[in-house]
């Protein structure tokens, strides 16, 4: 189920063991060890190894995670190692490697793009992957922009009013990709006409995270009342239209395929369907399980309402530092990312309940929740 890390390093690199993995169905090659760059898989885990010090530079788990996923985009649209230095630069300046909800005027996420600036809704600019979509979309658009120095190119993308804060980032944005790049600086180009933003190469992309696979549920899935891909009959969507916006999302990838670092539409991880949910609904969430068990506010179970997020330790996580999340949806269920084998499924809470560790309500209903109420379950859990 573990997927495996080939990690590009200034010092170079050392592979351990390279072996062929399944994930959603497409092989890929997973590679086993740590490189001989100065990143590691630090105990707060995630796509780009847990908290990190580049270059004398301190970066927070998210941070490092958000960076792995900016810099996997570029490799899977089989961009040249430039465009992940200009977008890493860029996000550095505009939001410090965190997916904020909040910034001058409408500006959203990670690159504050503008809705109202075509930059789409907030869905997309509040999701890392899409958002960088649009990032390098207009990026390689720009005659030339490869020849730019990278706060050139990013100042003709953003078009800010402060352009000169671009460039004195350049340092750390190519020192973190140092960390993450894998293979050619100029990868074989596409063929003329080529659309990088869908034909691209999810394999290699894959390799760019610095810590394998955080694992899957780690609970049983068992045969029962519950079909793990389909709602029951007579589901009642929460009243409060930002919670109905999210738990319908989630529902809609029932039966979609696990996929390590994904944040949709093909593919999610845990933490990946939550952040892709909540931001259908208009609502920032931080990247990776060890950052959203902070996002929100606390709740316990007896108070559990749709839309709360629910972590347990998952197959390779601990209670106090629990490695998968899902969305209690209502009606004594929970959807998830479950696993490689399994993909995005339903799941009755109480199946999880002597295994939560953590409940998090990130959005505060305008109305009382209305719908089915939420399961006698007995957990102490809940912090």
């Amino acid at each position: 189920m573990g997927r495996g890390v080939l990690v590009a390093g200034g010092l170079g690199l050392s592979v351990v063991l390279l072996v062929t993995a399944a994930i959603g169905g497409l092989a890929v090659i997973a590679v086993l060890g740590i490189a001989g760059g100065r990143f590691g898989c630090g105990p707060d885990g995630g796509l780009g190894g847990g908290a990190q010090s580049v270059d004398g530079v301190e970066w927070t788990g998210e941070q490092t995670e958000n960076a792995a996923t900016i810099v996997a985009r570029v490799v899977e649209r089989q961009l040249p190692r430039r465009a992940a230095v200009i977008a890493l630069s860029t996000v550095i300046v505009e939001s410090r490697l965190v997916n904020v909800a909040y910034g001058d005027r409408d500006s959203l996420g990670l690159y504050q793009q503008r809705p109202s600036q075509g930059w789409g809704p907030p869905a997309r600019v509040l999701n890392p992957v899409a958002a960088t979509d649009s990032f390098l979309d207009r990026l390689i658009a720009l005659p030339g922009w490869h020849t730019m120095a990278p706060g050139t190119a990013a100042q003709a993308v953003q078009r800010s009013a402060f352009p000169d804060r671009y460039a004195p980032q350049e340092g750390p944005a190519a020192a973190l990709v140092d960390q993450l790049w894998v293979g050619a600086d100029n990868p074989v180009e596409l063929p003329r006409g080529t659309d990088s933003s869908v034909t691209t190469n999810a394999q290699l992309a894959a390799s760019v995270y610095a810590c394998p696979d955080s694992g899957g549920a780690g609970v049983p899935l068992p045969t029962g009342p519950v079909d793990p891909k389909k709602l029951p009959a007579g589901f009642t969507p929460p009243a409060d239209p930002v919670a109905r916006a999210a738990v319908g999302y989630a529902l809609a990838q029932l039966g979609k395929p696990y996929v390590w670092g994904g944040t949709g539409p093909d593919g999610f991880d845990c933490s990946g369907l939550m952040l892709a949910s909540w931001a259908a609904a208009g609502v920032a969430l931080p990247a990776g399980t060890v950052s959203q068990k902070h996002a929100g506010t606390s709740v316990r179970i007896q108070d559990i309402a749709p839309g709360d997020l629910v972590f347990i330790p998952g197959s390779l996580g601990t209670a106090g530092n629990p490695r998968h999340n899902g969305m209690y949806v209502g009606h004594g269920l929970v959807v998830n990312a479950y696993d490689t084998t399994r993909g995005v499924v339903l799941q009755p809470l109480s199946d999880w309940a002597d295994k939560v560790t953590h409940i998090r309500r990130v959005h505060t209903p305008a109305i009382a929740p209305a719908g089915t109420p939420a399961p006698a379950v007995a957990t102490g859990a809940a912090s």
